[in-house]
C-alpha cells in the first residue's frame, strides 16, 4: 500500500553491520526503510525481523538496472524517498602485484560505481522531497594503507563523488554527508566480531547515532564530511 506522507528511507547492504543498524535506527525514528542485500534469503528475513515497516529486497548494486528497479520499488511501495544511506562495499587487499584484475574490478563496481548507480536511480525522488544522501566511506578514503590500492582507490573515489554530489545536488534540494569512520566492528573483510575484543572500536549502533542527529540538524547547516575514530584504539 503506497503511503505518501510516511517518511522512508532506501539502505544499501543492509543485512548486518552498519547498514542493518541504520536501518533499526531509522525505524525508530518513524522511517519506513527498504534494506538490501544481494542474498534474497538473509534480506528477507532480516527485513522480517525489523517489523512491518521494512522490506528487503534483493539487489546487487553493481547492476544499474537492478539498482533502479529496486529504488523504483520502493518508491511505489512509501510514495517517495526522504533518505538514501549508500553502505554496500567490499573489501579485496593485497599488494598490487598481487591483486588480481577480477579483485580490483569487484572493489571498484560495487564500492564506487555501485554507489553512482545507486544515487542516480534515486535522485529524482529525492529531489521531490528535498531528501538527505549519506555515502559511508573510510578514513582509508584519505588516508592510503600497505595492501589497500583497491579499497583505498575506491574510497579516494567515492569522497570525490560524495564532494561533487553536494555541488550538484544542492539546488535540487539534497543534501549530502560522507561518513568517514575508522576502525568499525563488523562482519567485514570476513571479520567476526568479538563483544571483548572490540570493544574498542566504533560500533554500528554508533554510526546509526550519528546517522539520526545529522537528519535533526537544523534546515541551515550541513556537516558534509564527518571523520570518526575509535576514541582510545589500543596502543601499539
Amino acid at each position: 500500500m503506497t503511503q505518501t506522507t510516511q517518511k522512508s528511507a532506501f539502505i544499501t547492504g543492509a543485512s548486518k553491520g552498519i547498514g542493518h543498524a541504520v536501518a533499526q535506527a531509522l525505524i525508530a525514528d518513524g522511517y519506513a526503510v527498504t534494506i538490501t542485500s544481494r542474498k534474497a534469503d538473509e534480506i528477507e528475513q532480516v527485513a522480517a525481523d525489523l517489523g512491518e515497516r521494512a522490506r528487503g529486497v534483493a539487489c546487487d548494486v553493481k547492476d544499474p538496472q537492478a539498482v533502479q528497479a529496486a529504488v523504483d520499488a520502493h518508491v511505489q511501495a512509501f510514495g517517495g524517498l526522504d533518505v538514501l544511506f549508500v553502505n554496500a562495499g567490499v573489501g579485496h587487499f593485497g599488494n598490487v602485484a598481487d591483486l588480481s584484475i577480477e579483485q580490483w574490478q569487484d572493489v571498484i563496481d560495487t564500492n564506487l560505481s555501485g554507489a553512482f548507480y545507486t544515487v542516480k536511480a534515486a535522485i529524482p525522488a529525492l529531489s521531490e522531497r528535498g531528501g538527505y544522501i549519506f555515502t559511508l566511506s573510510s578514513l582509508a578514503g584519505k588516508n592510503p594503507l600497505p595492501g589497500g590500492g583497491a579499497y583505498n582507490a575506491s574510497k579516494f573515489g567515492l569522497n570525490g563523488l560524495s564532494e561533487v554530489l553536494n555541488l550538484d545536488l544542492r539546488d535540487r534540494g539534497i543534501k549530502v554527508t560522507q561518513i568517514m569512520p575508522g576502525s568499525v566492528a563488523t562482519h567485514f573483510n570476513g571479520h567476526t566480531p568479538d563483544q571483548d575484543k572490540d570493544a574498542w572500536k566504533i560500533q554500528p549502533e554508533d554510526l546509526a547515532q550519528l546517522t539520526v542527529d545529522l537528519l535533526h540538524m537544523p534546515e541551515r547547516t550541513l556537516p558534509s564530511r564527518v571523520e570518526v575514530r575509535p576514541s582510545r584504539p589500543p596502543k601499539k
